[in-house]
Formats: C-alpha cells, structure tokens, sequence
C-alpha cells in the first residue's frame, strides 16, 4: 500500500528546522510506531513499518478497519480507540491503553499517544507503544513483594506467638522485663502493618489494572497532612495561600513523604503543641513547609538526618529504624523534588522541614483550602496504632 507523506520541510517551517520524514524518525527511534491519519476521513496517511513487526497486521488491515467502522476483525479495538481519540479538542493530549491481537491471535498490550494538532488540515498522529515490558516489570514486581511479604510474615508470626506466650506465662516478670514485651510485640505489630500496607495480595493486584493517576492538587496532599494531625489530637495550622498548585507524581508516594515529615513533628514536639502547615511558591515549584514547637534537631544530628539508617542523639528512647527520612528525600528524588532541614530562627528550637516540588499553578482550579491561613483544635482520638516507623526527626 501506498501512503501520501507530508512533505512539509524545514523550508516551510524555518522555526521548525526539521521535516516531518525526520520527526517520524526520531520517534520510532526508540521502537515506538509513529501514526497520522487525515480527519475527518480517517484516511491512513503513515504508520511505521514496525507495526507490521510487532502485530504481524500490515498497514491495509488497519485502513480497512478504519474505513468500516463496527465490521470486526483483528484490528477493530484499534480502529475503534483511534476513532475515539480523534474526537478530543485540538492540542489536547491523549493516552489510551488497550490490548490488541496480533496476527497469530494472541493479546499484546498497547498504549495510544494520541493528539489532534491544531494545524489544519485536521490530523491525528500520535505513537502506538509495546507495553509488554511494563507489563512483565509489574508482574515480576507483584511476584518479588509476594515472595517478601510471605517470608517476612511467617517469621514475624513466630515471634508474635512467642512474646504473647511469655506475656501470658511470665507472671512473675518484673515490670522492666514486662515493658521489653510489649515493645517487642509493638515492633511486630508495626511490621506486620507495613505488610498490609505495601505488600498486601490485594495491593499488589491493582498494580497495573489501571493507569495510575499522576497528577494531584497540593491541597490534597496537604488536607491529608492536617487531618493525620488533627488524628493525633493536635491542633493542624494551615497556610495555603491564594495558589491553586498541581503536582505530577504518584499521590501515594508523595502523601507518605508528607506523611513522613508529619510524624516527625509529632514525635518530636509536646502534646498539645500545634503542628503547621503552610504552602507557598519557590523557585519555579511549590514549598510545603512543615513546622513543630519541639526542641529542634540536635546541631550535631542535623547534617546526618537524612543518611539510611540514622538516628539522632534525641531518638535513643524511641521505635524506629532510621529509614523514614531518607525515605521521604529518596521519593522526592524520584518525582524531582528535594526536602532540607530550613535553618533554626535566632532564639527559637522548632524544627522546620521543606518539601520542594515542580508544580504548574492552574488558576482555573479551586483555591486551595480557603486560601488563607486557618486554625483549628479539633480534638479526635489520638492514633493509637503502634505501627508507624517514622516518627523519628533524627531517626526516620
């Protein structure tokens, strides 16, 4: 079959500098499938010839599927996404997973890329991707953290038993020995909640059912920051500003970095004490800051908190395993962000963490919160649940 190519060049677009063979080519250079189809017709203008290699379809196929739309066959999943695709609003980006059957049958998963550009005449091209190797990286990541959370938990079983043996059975124990108990079986019980948390069977199933949301507004992050501590019996001081800030990233990952600043303000800072919360923009990205009336990072712990496995000269009588603060810094790395300990104010020994994150502001969202600073004491029962590792400024 024979394409029309667009033979659009660099002397038509000076400020492209590129023709469109060349655009094509760079982006099957990293063995994905460039498309373009002319609308309103559906008329099958391009498609790399790594299509016909990966599907075993040739490029007829999928112009006649486009062209008799609801006749079935091989390719009709497809023809049916791109003609939806096709509908969305000029410049807008779409990204569309499905499975396709290949020549000999069988499902192979695909992503569409897909984009109306608002040039005329009107177009869709875009770029289909193999997502086979992330579908077998998510299964050999479900199978690895089954194997751990199986052989993490048949041990912790064994040592749950046999401190509530000698719990029972240890009746003239001192109270010292008593205390050691319990906090042997505290520990346990935080191990096994991380478990349930993060390597459950029922997590690990929606791993890869559906595309992850990876955008979240700060508000959100920060609401659930102020309702941990309103959890606590604290009182939440919130700040947000007049911003309306968007962060791209994984929610979760980024909620238990939060999440990680908070318990350190509450492990470190008196009962009844607030914690506050406050956002503002900074360098091109939003800063949340959180802030506790504690007694400060010991000076000589300050430049070590953020190291695996460390614990501050404060932390000697807490749980803890020293990883939650390098945890925190290793998911802000990860979305491109960074966390640093803001330096003490003359006169004063409140701690104050800074989490930095890229953000776009979209002044057609809502405000965040109310968008000026709030104060609240609503007094909850405190969260009592011993499973929290990171409450530990200097022991994360």
């Amino acid at each position: 079959m024979n394409f029309t190519h667009d033979t659009t060049d660099a002397a038509a677009q000076p400020d492209v500098g590129v023709s469109a063979g060349q655009f094509r080519t760079m982006a099957e250079l990293g063995g994905d499938i460039a498309f373009s189809i002319a609308l309103p017709g559906f008329q099958l203008r391009y498609l790399s010839p790594a299509f016909t290699t990966l599907l075993g379809h040739d490029a007829d196929a999928l112009r006649e599927s486009l062209a008799a739309p609801g006749a079935g066959g091989p390719l009709a999943v497809l023809a049916a996404c791109l003609r939806e695709v096709a509908g969305a609003a000029p410049g807008e980006r779409r990204s569309t997973e499905l499975d396709v059957p290949d020549a000999g049958g069988r499902p192979l998963p695909l992503e569409v890329l897909s984009i109306v550009p608002t040039e005329t005449p009107a177009t869709l091209v875009g770029l289909l991707r193999d997502l086979s190797p992330r579908r077998a990286q998510q299964a050999e990541q479900k199978r690895f953290a089954s194997m751990l959370n199986h052989e993490f938990r048949t041990p912790l079983a064994t040592i749950d038993g046999a401190i509530q043996r000698l719990e029972a059975t240890a009746v003239n124990a001192d109270e010292p020995t008593r205390q050691r108990y319990r906090k042997i079986g505290a520990a346990v019980d935080r191990l096994i909640g991380m478990l349930d948390e993060y390597l459950s069977p029922d997590r690990m199933a929606a791993l890869g059912k559906a595309r992850q949301a990876n955008t979240m507004a700060v508000n959100e992050l920060v609401e659930a920051a102020a309702a941990q501590v309103r959890a606590a019996g604290r009182e939440a001081r919130v700040d947000t500003g007049a911003h309306a800030f968007q962060l791209r990233g994984e929610p979760a990952g980024l909620r238990l970095a939060l999440k990680v600043l908070v318990d350190n303000a509450l492990a470190f800072s008196p009962p009844g004490t607030p914690v506050a919360l406050a956002v503002r923009p900074a360098a091109g990205g939003v800063e949340i800051a959180v802030r506790d009336e504690g007694g400060g990072i010991p000076p000589e712990d300050a430049a070590f908190i953020f190291d695996k496995g460390y614990r501050g000269s404060n932390a000697a009588d807490l749980p803890g395993s020293g990883l939650g603060l390098y945890m925190a810094r290793s998911i802000l790395d990860v979305h491109g962000g960074s966390v640093l300990l803001a330096p003490a104010r003359e006169g004063e020994k409140a701690t104050e963490f800074r989490l930095w994150l890229p953000s776009s502001e979209d002044s057609g969202q809502q405000q965040l919160a109310s968008g000026s600073s709030s104060s609240d004491n609503r007094s909850r029962a405190p969260d009592l649940d011993a499973r929290q590792d990171t409450n530990n400024m200097a022991n994360p």
